[in-house]
């Protein structure tokens, strides 16, 4: 039963009591979708909300139309697509899944009245909003005045404490990320951010494997990056 399940800390399903979340399951239908797949494109208006049940997709802009940023990652328990119904505005980005995803599609119309008569659900819908909104402008002061390496560092930290999970042989960061999605994320140039992760692996702080990265010594790492682990 999806309602049993437990969802990571700060997702808007970890925030919903079992039986809310269930009445909210229920409005939709579950989709699955293979990686690479855009599930809301920047600019439109469309309605559907995705409520990710298992997998990770990527959200990112062109500010301007100028090059493509990554601005975060979401998981499961997460909704994208919320703000264009409870707004009434277009995409502020676009939302694309890295790897398969598993979601409940509900429209826009029954999220937003789902929002509206429940008080749970509205509380929830206001958690997730300022979580998320925290997490950015604490991601931004976790990077400010540190050079690329430990802004890496400090990057690869903050998303295992949020998505991480223990790997084959250290902790898995948890998102497939890109060196150059990882870049755009901590704001650093993409040719020192290659440099950077080919020295945390010389040093033999973190791996890649299968396209993610796990970190091998977090007592280390953390203290590169003056960052206090979890």
């Amino acid at each position: 039963m999806t309602g049993l399940r437990s969802f990571p800390e700060g997702t808007f399903l970890h925030y919903l009591p079992p039986a809310v979340r269930e009445r909210l399951l229920a409005l939709g239908a579950e989709a699955r979708y293979a990686a690479g797949q855009v599930l809301m494109r920047q600019g439109e208006a469309s309605t559907p909300i995705f409520v990710l049940l298992e997998g990770v997709a990527k959200v990112s802009a062109r500010p301007g139309g100028g090059h493509e940023s990554l601005l975060a990652v979401r998981v499961a328990g997460d909704v994208v697509g919320d703000m264009v119904p409870l707004t009434h505005s277009l995409h502020a980005a676009t939302v694309t899944t890295c790897g398969a995803v598993r979601a409940s599609v509900v429209s826009g119309p029954a999220f937003l009245d789902f929002v509206r008569g429940s008080a749970p659900a509205g509380l929830a819908m206001s958690r997730f909003i300022v979580d998320r909104l925290r997490w950015a402008e604490q991601s931004r002061l976790d990077l400010a005045g540190y050079d690329t390496g430990a802004c890496l560092a400090r990057l690869l930290l903050s998303l295992a404490g949020r998505h991480g999970r223990h790997g084959t042989r250290g902790l898995d960061v948890g998102v497939p990320l890109s060196g150059p999605e990882l870049a755009a994320l901590a704001g650093a140039d993409p040719d020192l951010t290659a440099k950077a992760l080919r020295d945390l692996r010389r040093r033999r702080l973190i791996r890649p494997v299968d396209g993610r990265i796990e970190i091998l010594d977090v007592t280390a790492l953390a203290t590169l990056a003056n960052f206090r682990a979890f």
